[in-house]
């Protein structure tokens, strides 16, 4: 990315709003009565929503049905009271860049058109755009922030010491939020559903091997253990003498590439795994579980019954 691009980032989400483009057909569109221009000069246009198509770079991917049907009530009431924003493609034909929750809620309330802000952007300004605006909403949870500040990372190219300056955050928060996407899918689905807190998962993510960071986290939901339970809890496994995994006469230590498939199923089974091999080549996986229950859910993981 160049550098222009990313001085447009660090200005944040009110720069990446500015210079909108005016030229919007007089005829199809209107000047939304009672609504001040921006300080560019920009003036907010009613356009029909039948000429906007969705945003490819969309972020959100999730949209909670209940309150969309609260906002379109709303939007019925009293109107779209933040305008989204759009970006011109062609004559009459305009892209989402931000407010497809507002948009789908409008569609919903029966409207014909919307009061959007019209503007040039390229296709990494829409990303950016999207992406900032998705990250200041209020009720994302920490799985959904760490993806977006991931991506917003790689979409714009920038190191996390950049991208803390450009989203006005300690250097280390930003760090713990991207660590998150490290965890097993287990983990990450329990702190998306909120089984699990910011501080449950930081403390687990101490342990680096991926059966004692599976048992810890069965342990804490199990228990319902507090942050600072947990961090004891991890402290007990990193006290524990490590075990050798069960190995046949043969064996010698796993090949890298092995070693990441053993780690693969292990994170997909959510029990610990081991894969014995020989050097020609020949052995067994060794499949861990915790009781008859966790036998049931591991036979309907592997067949899918």
């Amino acid at each position: 990315m160049n550098e222009k691009k990313k001085s447009v980032l660090g200005r944040g989400l009110g720069a990446l709003l500015e210079a909108n483009d005016t030229s919007t057909d007089p005829v199809r569109h209107k000047q939304v009565a009672n609504v001040a221009p921006a300080a560019t000069g920009t003036v907010v246009m009613n356009i029909p929503l039948e000429q906007i198509e969705v945003n490819p770079f969309q972020p959100r991917t999730t949209f909670e049905e209940e309150s969309l049907n609260e906002l379109a009530d709303s939007i019925k009431v009293h109107g779209v009271i933040q305008p989204i924003t759009v970006r011109k493609i062609e004559n009459n034909k305009y892209q989402l860049i931000a407010g497809e929750r507002r948009l789908r809620a409008s569609k919903l309330a029966g409207k014909k058109e919307i009061p959007a802000f019209a503007r040039a952007a390229s296709d990494q300004e829409s990303i950016e755009i999207a992406l900032i605006e998705n990250i200041q909403r209020e009720d994302l949870n920490p799985l959904e922030i760490a993806i977006n500040y991931k991506r917003l990372q790689d979409e714009c190219e920038l190191t996390q010491e950049e991208l803390a300056v450009r989203l006005g955050k300690n250097r280390s928060s930003v760090t713990n939020f991207i660590r998150l996407l490290k965890l097993p899918p287990d983990l990450q689905a329990g702190l998306r559903d909120n089984k699990i807190t910011m501080g449950h998962a930081k403390a687990l993510l101490s342990l680096s091997d991926v059966g004692s960071l599976l048992a810890a986290y069965k342990e804490t939901i199990q228990k319902g253990l507090s942050v600072r339970q947990v961090e004891e809890l991890v402290r007990s496994f990193e006290a524990k003498p490590k075990k050798n995994a069960p190995v046949t006469n043969n064996a010698k230590p796993l090949p890298f590439t092995v070693k990441k498939m053993q780690d693969q199923l292990t994170s997909a089974l959510s029990t610990k795994v081991h894969i014995n091999r020989t050097e020609e080549g020949k052995g067994e996986i060794v499949v861990k579980f915790y009781n008859d229950d966790d036998l049931e859910r591991l036979v309907e993981s592997i067949t899918g019954a």
